[in-house]
């Protein structure tokens, strides 16, 4: 059976079999991660992405193949996690503008969009490299547009893409050094080419099995940390109608709570806010169009909402601060240092549980400032930080931090009585001319940078590379200090992750002590996951 054209409602269970058929090789795109450490979660990033597009076209009924890939757009870029995902939401997006007021679509038609969202990809990475998931996606849109110059069936175009990915991707180790030492073809070009395989058994009538979609809340939820929780009620929902003005929306709406957020297109919206009174958000929205997916949860327990209402009838304004500041972090100890630091908000994430771009929005808008720093703690969330960054009203600016010691260097640098650019150089350049490391442990057996790898190694990194193996994690993080520089440093600090109990690091404190006579040596309590040692040199 040829397929002429593509209905709104195949592309709606293309994007729902893409979701299923990721969620089942979720693992297996993660276990390509180059390096061997427990931390590789492309797959499951990219997943959690392409899941949230699912569950906002899930809702659609009678779709326009527009009305789809809008909100497939937008429920992957305020779903994106991590760079893989906000690379593959900005393929989304490309993706829906090049299908825009189509109700249907030729075999042409979604080549050349399929192109525009390569190109859309292509422009949102500053500098890209080849050999990833933006080398597999144009080859695969490449493969398309070829095919549609000779042939009106979508589902030969779409199959005829795919082979060429399949291509593209076997030779990404000759294009990335780091694939072939690691014996891995690219992540995220993999991830990529599975959510293909779903489109395509999808048109083709083929059963892609369920999957099982979670609560939001459970899926590696960040959690926010501030000092008040001034409104109650986090109120979520879609908004589906006709002509739809989301800054008028955001006009109407802005003194009814905070963090509010009003996302989509002229017929879809996705309007999240935090409110004392959801059932007037959403008295509102009816006059405007249907609602649906509606969640509002009680964001404190009762007495607690009553205590915070209390102390707020006490006060008669909300003091707003110039410039605040947001980070990343997971581990209560970490957490507990960046709040003694002056945080306004930290959100829980990191490694394997990179937050969204909408727990991002989110944090920004509940940051009682004018200006917000935003301290991603971490290279793989540094995309997704950018991308929120654009999404709201407030000034907000990206501090490129990618671990936990450069991000507390960024706040001590901060200086509430200085300006904005001020602070951005000073914030910027406080980490130059230090030296980061980790210490964690082998998930599998490999040959990387010229280290025979075995499951259960204990490996030092250093500014994310494999630096050191050993057997004991005390040993080789004295060697990676030593590696680092820790003869000649002034300061060495040290933050002892959950499996490593108190004495253990006080052993590890005197012996770096003893071994780095002329370094001042402190050692604190993280608590972070999969990390033994994150320790830092100046």
């Amino acid at each position: 059976m040829v397929i002429s054209e593509l209905t709104g409602i195949q592309l709606q269970q293309m994007i729902i079999g893409g979701s299923r058929a990721l969620e089942n090789q979720k693992q297996l795109v993660d276990a390509l991660n180059v390096f061997p450490v427990p931390d590789g979660d492309t797959g499951t990033n990219m997943h959690l992405t392409v899941q949230s597009a699912a569950r906002e076209v899930s809702v659609l009924q009678s779709p326009t193949v527009t009305q789809v890939a809008a909100a497939a757009s937008m429920g992957s870029l305020m779903g994106a996690r991590g760079n893989s995902g906000v690379i593959l939401s900005q393929l989304f997006r490309g993706i829906a503008k090049g299908l825009e007021g189509k109700r249907a679509a030729s075999a042409s038609d979604l080549a050349n969009a399929l192109q525009n969202g390569v190109e859309t990809a292509y422009k949102a990475v500053m500098k890209p490299v080849e050999g990833t998931i933006l080398t597999v996606s144009r080859e695969t849109a490449k493969g398309a547009m070829q095919a549609a110059k000779k042939e009106g069936d979508v589902l030969k175009v779409l199959e005829e893409g795919f082979r060429k990915g399949l291509e593209i991707l076997d030779s990404t180790p000759d294009m990335l050094p780091v694939l072939k030492q690691a014996g891995v073809v690219d992540a995220g070009g993999r991830g990529f080419l599975v959510i293909l395989e779903g489109w395509i058994a999808a048109l083709g009538g083929q059963e892609v099995q369920p999957i099982t979609v979670q609560p939001r809340a459970s899926v590696a939820a960040p959690e926010f940390f501030s000092e008040e929780i001034t409104f109650q009620y986090c109120t979520e929902f879609i908004l589906k109608g006709s002509n739809l003005r989301h800054e008028r929306i955001k006009e109407d709406l802005v003194d009814y709570g905070d963090s509010l957020l009003v996302v989509g297109t002229e017929d879809v919206a996705k309007i999240h806010i935090h409110t004392n009174h959801p059932g007037q958000i959403l008295e509102y929205c009816l006059k405007l169009g249907d609602l649906h997916q509606v969640q509002i949860h009680n964001m404190r327990e009762q007495h607690e909402a009553k205590l915070h209402a209390e102390k707020l009838a006490k006060e008669e304004t909300v003091p707003v601060k110039d410039i605040g500041i947001i980070a990343v972090a997971v581990g209560k100890g970490l957490i507990e240092i960046l709040r003694s630091l002056g945080v306004d908000q930290i959100i829980q994430g990191g490694q394997t549980m990179n937050p969204s771009t909408e727990d991002l929005v989110s944090a920004i808008n509940r940051v009682a400032a004018k200006k917000v720093f935003v301290l991603p703690n971490n290279g793989n969330i540094i995309l997704a930080a950018q991308q929120a960054k654009s999404l709201v009203d407030k000034e907000v600016h990206v501090i490129p931090t990618k671990n936990i010691p450069q991000g507390i260097a960024a706040v001590l640098a901060f200086n509430p009585e200085a300006s904005f650019e001020d602070n951005i150089v000073a914030l910027e350049a406080s980490f130059s001319g230090m030296k980061s490391g980790e210490v964690t442990y082998a998930v599998r057996d490999s040959q990387f940078d010229g280290h025979e790898i075995k499951a259960g190694d204990i490996l030092g990194l250093i500014e994310d590379k494999i630096s050191i193996t050993g057997k004991e994690p005390k040993e080789v993080t004295l060697d990676l200090v030593e590696k680092m520089g820790g003869n000649n440093a002034d300061l060495i600090s040290v933050f002892y992750g959950v499996d490593v109990d108190e004495e253990s690091a006080a052993g590890l404190a005197e012996e770096l002590s003893r071994r780095f006579t002329r370094s001042e040596v402190e050692v604190h309590s993280g608590g972070q996951p999969l990390y033994y040692y994150i320790v830092s040199v100046e």
